[in-house]
């Protein structure tokens, strides 16, 4: 290892663009080697007793800039809403290489360079972090000293990813170090290569192990302390871990741990359909699902009753969640892990691919002072990103948005979340009721399941709030119907209600390997097309490749249909219109059904028939 030069300054120039060049970073043989801090804060986990000074005065300390760039980066860093560095570097202030510097000063960081000769990378640490976890994280794993590990990283501000490791790996201490992004790319090509492990590979070790075999041949009479250690055992700790990241890498929203009576089952859901991976031994069932409630903070002598959990881990600077389930079977603990993963959702109405007319209209309704609307579909259709969307987009100083949900997915700044926890009492009817006492602007209610909720709902809408909720119904006017039967009054449905969204998920096609085909007339007819009416028109499909695990499909957008309640509309909620003529009513305004939203879909190359059929077949009988 490296040792530190005893000044940071040394080889550092006191002015931007001065003598050691435009970086501020001193050449040396045509090469612009990192220089260490002076290694002050070295404490906890990563020598985190740094952070207190503000990133501009750390930079203005180093001589990076002046005091008259500083407020030019800080005008530059208000008016874009991004970060001080980040103000800096596009201003071109400061280069990349600076600009970690000084976020390694910040936090009381060590700054390594990964291409000096006498940098050495154990083997043991090496054979410790797995390749995918290096990847993920963007660390090279520098040397392991009794339960201690360093490893380089390209983030010093993430140092949650230090936290991370130090649970995965089952440590005592990961301590960070600073080097250049590019250098640990090349680090982990150079000291991975060839040893790349697949879960086949660490299934297979599992199966050599003989400790663990043993045990599992005990397995009705396995007792705690034997669970314990083999929850503790280094093969299972790194089968989890890597089934884990590799959840999160391919985008999974659920990661399934299923026990069955001759077999152990591990599946994904990655847009909405299951994959299964290859399945571990059945014995190491009761490991794993202790492994994981004690990542969750669970208690594993339980195992005769639910228990929820989280784990909260921090991939690459990204804030990852994972909501933790477990249920007693009849051949042991299943454990179902919901991924809530923010780079995967983006709150954003301009990206969940509503139409460009459908989108104004949606906003048009809310932005009214008063009301109520409503997102309607299946579970797992989107509807609270929508939802959440909408509230991120409505989101300012002067509005004060509260949310009662079961559970909170996402936490957003500046808004007030309250979860709903039935054990106690605390409802959703319950809860409403305390949010009206906190001056609200916008409420969102997370579902209206009752007679109650509903009830509060209107009166919140019928007294100046805006309020939005989910349904569960088939399609939009269906929300109508399905007030009315809860025992709304068609007059205060017709009071209150503003629209109706109605959607579906469905998977987009890969683009690496799109191509047309030509539809045969039963799929056509699934969708009640003839060749007629498509005679000029292209359909497409996947044929499969890397990129989308050979399934054709990579990633999942929105359909919708718009329910919009106008004049004509009331008047047949007052008197007493079927869903029928609701619908009816709802196209000759212009309402496009969900059908017409994934035709549209299929006709722009976005997704297939299969899609369409699977998600809109049973919602159009009329």
């Amino acid at each position: 290892m490296a040792k530190a030069p005893s000044r940071f300054a040394q080889g550092l120039s006191k002015k931007p663009g001065g003598p050691a060049g435009p970086g501020g970073i001193a050449r040396v043989g045509g090469k612009e080697p990192l220089k260490a801090p002076p290694g002050k804060g070295q404490k906890g986990k990563g020598g985190r007793e740094g952070g207190h000074k503000k990133i501009g005065q750390i930079m203005i300390d180093l001589g990076f800039i002046n005091e008259e760039q500083l407020w030019q980066l800080l005008d530059h860093h208000r008016q874009n809403s991004m970060l001080s560095g980040e103000a800096a570097v596009a201003l071109n202030l400061i280069n990349d290489d600076q600009l970690t510097v000084a976020l390694a000063e910040q936090q009381g960081m060590k700054v390594i360079n990964l291409g000096d000769e006498d940098v050495r990378v154990s083997e043991k640490a090496v054979e410790l972090v797995n390749e995918d976890m290096c990847k993920l994280y963007k660390i090279l794993p520098l040397k392991l000293e009794g339960r201690t590990l360093t490893v380089a990283m390209a983030n010093p501000t993430n140092l949650g990813a230090l936290d991370d490791l130090r649970s995965f790996l089952n440590i005592d201490e990961v301590v960070g170090m600073v080097a250049r992004a590019k250098d640990i790319e090349a680090g982990i090509l150079r000291y991975y290569s060839g040893k790349s492990e697949t879960i086949e590979d660490i299934i297979k070790a599992i199966n050599e192990d003989a400790d663990l075999t043993a045990i599992g041949g005990n397995a009705g009479t396995i007792d705690l302390e034997t669970i314990e250690e083999m929850a503790d055992a280094a093969p299972v700790r790194k089968l989890l871990n890597m089934v884990l990241l590799l959840g999160i890498r391919d985008k999974a929203s659920d990661i399934h741990f299923e026990p069955f009576e001759d077999e152990f089952r591990m599946r994904y859901r990655v847009d909405g359909v299951m994959q299964e991976l290859v399945p571990p031994p059945r014995h190491l069932a009761p490991a794993i699902a202790s492994r994981i409630k004690v990542m969750a903070n669970l208690d594993i002598a339980e195992r005769r009753l639910p228990q929820d959990g989280r784990i909260e881990l921090n991939i690459g600077g990204n804030p990852v969640d994972l909501r933790v389930s477990t249920l007693p079977t009849m051949f042991g603990e299943g454990v179902c892990m919901r991924v809530l993963d923010r780079t995967v959702v983006s709150l954003d109405l301009n990206k969940i691919g509503m139409p460009p007319k459908l989108l104004q209209q949606f906003r048009e309704t809310i932005v009214l002072p008063h009301g109520i609307v409503l997102v309607t579909g299946p579970t797992g259709s989107g509807k609270t990103t929508t939802l959440y969307s909408a509230l991120n987009e409505l989101n300012e100083v002067g509005v004060k948005i509260i949310t009662t949900e079961d559970p909170i997915e996402y936490d957003i700044d500046g808004i007030i979340q309250a979860p709903v926890n039935s054990d106690i009492g605390v409802t959703f009817a319950s809860l409403l009721r305390a949010i009206l006492r906190q001056d609200p602007d916008t409420i969102l209610v997370g579902e209206i399941r009752d007679f109650e909720t509903a009830q509060i709902a209107v009166q919140s809408s019928l007294t100046g709030h805006l309020v939005f909720s989910t349904l569960h119904t088939n399609d939009s006017p269906g929300a109508v119907t399905r007030l009315r039967d809860m025992g709304v009054q068609p007059f205060l449905i017709t009071a209150t209600v503003r629209s109706v969204l109605a959607q579906r998920l469905v998977r987009k096609i890969c683009v690496s390997c799109r191509e047309t085909f030509s539809p045969s007339p039963e799929l056509l007819m699934e969708l009640r097309l003839t060749r007629e009416l498509v005679k000029d028109r292209k359909f497409y499909h996947g044929r499969g490749c890397d990129t989308c695990n050979n399934t054709g499909h990579k990633g999942r957008t929105g359909i919708y249909e718009l329910f919009a309640i106008n004049d004509e509309i009331r008047e047949l909620i007052l008197q007493g219109a079927t869903k029928e003529q609701l619908v009816q009513a709802g196209k000759r305004n212009g309402m496009t059904t969900l059908r017409d939203s994934g035709l549209r879909g299929i006709f722009e190359g976005i997704t297939t028939v299969d899609e369409i059929v699977r998600e809109t077949v049973l919602d159009e009988d009329f």
